[in-house]
């Protein structure tokens, strides 16, 4: 199990066009990907599950990788969040 925090940067937070990019970016990796927030766990692989965890700008959250390739994929996920979260 890889682990990872990020700070969210974007001003309107993980709204739909990131979440939206996010779900389509991770659903491309063989591990399974866990986003939390707020003391609320979803899967990083379902649009609805990351809406409902309101993640607003400076909010802290914590990707939690598990699978074959969770090292490789929790370093795609970190360069993900700095380019577009």
């Amino acid at each position: 199990m890889q682990s990872f925090e990020y700070v969210v940067k974007d001003e309107l937070g993980l709204h739909a066009r990131p979440a939206g990019l996010l779900v389509k970016f991770v659903s491309s990796c063989s591990s399974e990907i866990n986003l939390t927030a707020h003391d609320k766990t979803a899967s990083a692989k379902k649009l609805f599950g990351i809406m409902g965890l309101c993640v607003k700008m400076n909010d802290k959250i914590t990707f939690t990788v598990i699978g074959p390739d969770e090292k490789a994929d929790c370093a795609k996920i970190k360069e993900f969040c700095e380019k577009n979260i």
